[in-house]
């Protein structure tokens, strides 16, 4: 029996196939850029600072957007906030095709960056709110999947458009969710749980110092470390790795094929994470997934052969994005509703910030000639430290109702 159709109810299955069809725009979108630097280097002569600079800058936006976007979502509503980040993000794509030199693709990369990071957790949020308890995981980790089909997409559209096209025509293609954003408005509601508490909207100030209160302290350090050393790790990894397998001497790793492989891999892994998040819990699949990244970090750090570098960073992408969905189903579940979407947007945004130090830093280390497997150690680290704050500081929330 398909993971979907264990979602029993079929307005339950079309909000998962909405939202989802949002996430995997939003995850191609990201996936692009990274291939369409590649062609702007060429085309602008840019240098590796330019060229980690303006991914960085996406990151920024994305962490802005993620604050933003959650502390809206509990004024204005899960649904509302979703539409408007798709639009942004797409707009702002679709005009960086047009964008005549560097300056100016910085500045809407930035934007995209703002939309893109606000999305994300507002749709967890809404498909979490709007799921029976049994099913609340696995329907939120099912949704994170989409990711892998957006990255994948890029990818294809990487190897069959940009060399044929130019990178403008990926930029075009990327604004395909503004139209989408409009069937979306008439497919999906907006969760019970936020309509039964908008009748006495609560102050921001007061929203964010309820998340640093007593009751949620302990949750919220778990969730920012955890969102930090997951996010940190996963860019400085990702987005460094065709780079990577060429410091190692592979000219044929940087093919197309090499990326695929490793992209469908994750798929597995969501999978994997979505049954068991039902079956053993949030912090089990958490800590387990972690622990099994950091170790095919080390392995992919010191992998020799061309196979031993395949295996490592298949199980790389597979317990890693198994990781990755496990920690956005268990991110809203820390909060009641009137502050849930601000303290996952928090948290995701104090996360982002990994993402715009790690592909930095790993530039600057290989600048440096600090060897490959004494950076991917620094990942062994991070992602340790990650699973230990879950182990010692999360509580568990498989089956409860949420507050």
């Amino acid at each position: 029996m398909s993971h979907m159709q264990m979602l029993r109810e079929p307005k339950q299955r079309k909000l998962l196939l909405s939202a989802g069809i949002s996430w995997m725009f939003d995850a191609m979108d990201v996936g692009m850029i990274s291939f369409v630097v590649a062609a702007l280097a060429k085309e602008w002569s840019l240098g590796p600072d330019k060229i980690g600079y303006l991914t960085s800058i996406n990151s920024v936006g994305m962490a802005i957007g993620a604050a933003a976007a959650g502390i809206l979502a509990d004024r204005f509503g899960r649904k509302s906030v979703l539409l408007w980040t798709l639009l942004v993000f797409s707009v702002a794509s679709g005009l960086s095709a047009f964008a005549a030199g560097y300056a100016v693709l910085c500045v809407l990369r930035f934007i995209a960056g703002f939309g893109l990071g606000g999305e994300l957790p507002v749709a967890s949020t809404l498909v979490s709110e709007s799921m029976p308890a049994k099913e609340r995981g696995r329907a939120v980790v099912l949704l994170e999947s989409f990711w892998a089909v957006g990255w994948i997409a890029s990818a294809l559209i990487a190897y069959f458009v940009i060399p044929n096209y130019g990178w403008r025509i990926a930029f075009v293609i990327g604004a395909i969710p503004a139209l989408y954003a409009l069937v979306l408005r008439r497919t999906i509601d907006d969760s019970p749980r936020f309509a039964a508490v908008k009748s006495a909207p609560v102050s921001l100030r007061k929203r964010i110092a309820t998340v640093w209160n007593a009751e949620y302290r302990k949750s919220t350090v778990m969730l920012w470390i955890l969102w930090f050393t997951v996010v940190f790790s996963y860019y400085g990894m990702f987005l460094w790795l065709p780079t990577v397998m060429v410091l190692k001497g592979f000219s044929l790793v940087k093919s197309f094929e090499y990326v695929l492989i490793m992209t469908l891999a994750q798929l597995p892994g969501y999978f994997t994470a979505a049954y068991f998040i039902e079956k053993f819990g949030r912090k089990f699949v958490l800590v387990i997934y972690l622990l099994l990244t950091a170790g095919s970090a080390a392995w992919f750090g010191n992998a020799t052969t061309e196979g031993m570098l395949m295996a490592a960073g298949i199980c790389l992408s597979f317990f890693n994005l198994g990781a990755w969905g496990g920690m956005y189903a268990y991110t809203p579940e820390l909060y009641p509703t009137a502050l849930r979407s601000t303290g996952a947007g928090l948290a995701t945004a104090f996360g982002r910030i990994g993402g715009i130090i790690a592909p930095t830093l790993v530039g600057t280390l290989v600048d440096r000639s600090v060897h490959i497997s004494t950076i991917f150690m620094l990942f062994f680290v991070t992602i340790i430290i990650g699973a230990l704050a879950v182990l010692l500081l999360g509580r568990e929330t498989k089956g409860l109702e949420l507050s």
